[in-house]
């Protein structure tokens, strides 16, 4: 790495609230944010759960996904001591804001399609699109600098990071601001009932024997990333490094991961490498992708067994959708705050509602109760539909 990757400020909102402390309090604490969500009809669907905000269908007009974004794209900006109008690129990984389009459509249908559209209506929809969604973010944080957005499904948003780390290491920028976000709604909610992919007991039990499914959940986040030797010439502190970074695609299955977890393992192996350390002997935890699922969490196990060999079963791993839920696009950059509170803390989020061993997941998933542990580095993992899988390693200031 020619340029060093720092970490000088984040905002993040989940089901627990906004900022660390919501954070500390629901994932550290162990705490599942599942609950039967009155945020639309949940009569057709198998479960009504979901790790969603309690604020109802009104308040989540408010809260659309641009402001969120913004609202936790400000905090890391106010944190990081960067000022409107500093030069920063910016690179967010979403979906889309899906339910502008569904209530467009809906309005159309009620009020006469060519009217709706010459009306309001198209300046929605316009939220629905992922560059637009860029430049909104943008120019709400006042940030000048070249935009990207990803839509490359649950890695989006770590693949935003990812980027982003290449462009600072190589130089080709100083200042990086990451962002990310899902917001529980009916059309996504109501392809993953259809997969049979929920949880039919409305819990998230990863790497457990009786496991079941995943349950989506509310998450955004924003990080700001940029080169050491910037972050020192204006005193910004840094909150951690990024000292590796790692994307494979498998391309095994459309939805299931390769049963040995060869793509995950793969990106591992990469961050590892470029992080000085391919054994991973400096791994102190790993934040794992962990959904829940039958199929993932074997996999995970066997691709973390692989790259991590002896010292697999001395390196604790914890899935921590047990308490967020499964956040999409957003899980990435969420994840990636989760690993570096953990880290500042000297705390590891446990793997919530954990009950039995399964045999093909047999490594040490912190079950429960969170644990204290002086860890220096933590590697944080995601994966998607379609093979594609991403790995991060952070290290704590010295």
């Amino acid at each position: 790495m020619s340029g060093e990757v720092t970490v000088t400020g984040f905002g993040v909102r989940t089901a627990f609230g906004t900022g660390a402390e919501a954070l500390r309090r629901g994932v550290f604490g162990g705490i599942p944010s599942f609950a039967a969500t009155t945020r639309f009809d949940t009569a057709p669907y198998r479960t009504p759960m979901a790790g969603v905000a309690p604020d109802g269908p009104d308040a989540v007009e408010d809260w659309a996904l641009r402001h969120a974004l913004a609202q936790c794209g400000a905090e890391a900006r106010d944190m990081a001591g960067l000022r409107p109008g500093a030069e920063a690129a910016v690179l967010l990984g979403v979906a889309g804001d899906s339910t502008s389009v569904t209530r467009y459509w809906r309005a159309a249908d009620r009020h006469g399609g060519d009217r709706h559209r010459e009306g309001q209506g198209a300046g929605r929809v316009a939220d629905a699109v992922p560059a637009r969604l860029a430049e909104l973010f943008a120019a709400r944080l006042g940030l000048t600098g070249p935009r990207l957005t990803f839509t490359n499904a649950c890695v989006a948003s770590a693949a935003a990071i990812i980027h982003a780390c290449r462009l600072i290491s190589s130089g080709r920028t100083e200042v990086a601001v990451c962002a990310g976000g899902y917001l529980v709604e009916e059309e996504t909610f109501g392809k993953f009932d259809s997969g049979r992919a929920l949880s039919r007991d409305g819990m998230v039990r990863p790497f457990s024997a009786d496991r079941s499914g995943l349950l989506l959940g509310d998450g955004v986040a924003a990080v700001v990333l940029e080169s050491a030797g910037h972050a020192r010439r204006r005193g910004a502190r840094p909150l951690a490094t990024v000292v590796g970074w790692g994307a494979a695609t498998d391309a095994y299955h459309v939805s299931q991961p390769h049963p040995e977890g060869v793509g995950l393992a793969a990106a591992a192996r990469q961050a590892l490498r470029l992080a000085g350390d391919p054994e991973g002997a400096a791994l102190g935890y790993v934040n794992a992708h962990g959904t829940g699922t039958k199929y993932n969490d074997g996999a995970e196990t066997r691709g973390l067994r692989s790259v991590l060999g002896e010292r697999a079963d001395a390196v604790p791993v914890s899935s921590t959708k047990s308490t967020t839920g499964h956040l999409l696009e957003a899980a990435g950059v969420v994840e990636f705050v989760i690993t570096l509170l953990s880290l500042a803390d000297g705390v590891l989020p446990p793997t919530a509602g954990y009950t039995r061993p399964d045999p093909e997941c047999d490594l040490d998933y912190v079950p429960n109760r969170p644990r204290r542990a002086d860890a220096r580095r933590a590697l944080t993992l995601n994966a998607a539909f379609g093979g594609a899988n991403t790995a991060l390693v952070l290290e704590r200031p010295r």
